[in-house]
């Protein structure tokens, strides 16, 4: 019986100092973290509307009655994130579309105030090296911008609207990115049209 209380008294401490261990990196490493993820998100402002200067982005406050209308008009599993306006220039949306092949995709839209979107800028993703991946590279996603249109569509699935050429070998993906610029586009038309 000796021997189980020491066991469990060794257990007990280490799982004490490994616990506060834990709390002490976390609280090392959280605002340089934060300040990353800060400095992502201004470069992917900047990526979609860059002509416009750092100063003039401002958030907005997400309109959730207009982002769930869209999420359900566009039928996609993606959420509204984060939207700003771009001075006089447009609009930023920040959305996740949930259905990707390694996960969720975060992507950021800038969308201009007539509707053109005016570039794509892709925040978060996990995707297939060498197919899925390739939703990085620009010959990919510039097939959304300069396009003024309701709604893409991956042309392989058929449909109403703009068609986007699906990433070889990376259907999922491709369907996945469409999905969250889809969102974005319902958020500007529920939103700011």
């Amino acid at each position: 019986m000796n021997k189980i209380v020491k066991n469990t008294l060794i257990l007990t401490l280490i799982t004490v100092i490994a616990g506060v261990l834990l709390g002490a990196v976390y609280e090392v490493t959280k605002t340089p973290i934060a300040q990353s993820q800060e400095t992502a998100k201004k470069e992917a402002w900047q990526a979609v509307f860059s002509d416009v200067k750092l100063d003039d982005f401002k958030a907005e406050d997400v309109d959730q009655k207009a982002a769930d209308k869209a999420v359900k008009d566009m039928g996609v599993n993606a959420t509204i994130d984060e939207v700003c306006t771009a001075g006089d220039a447009g609009y930023v949306i920040t959305t996740t579309d949930k259905d990707g092949f390694g996960g969720n995709i975060q992507i950021t839209v800038g969308i201009k105030k007539d509707g053109t979107i005016n570039g794509v800028s892709i925040l978060s993703i996990s995707e297939t090296a060498g197919l899925g991946m390739k939703a990085t590279e620009p010959s990919f996603y510039n097939q959304y911008v300069n396009k003024q249109a309701d709604k893409f569509v991956v042309s392989k699935d058929g449909g109403d609207g703009e068609q986007i050429d699906a990433l070889s070998g990376a259907t999922i993906t491709s369907r996945a990115v469409t999905g969250a610029v889809n969102a974005a586009l319902g958020y500007y038309q529920n939103a700011f049209k």
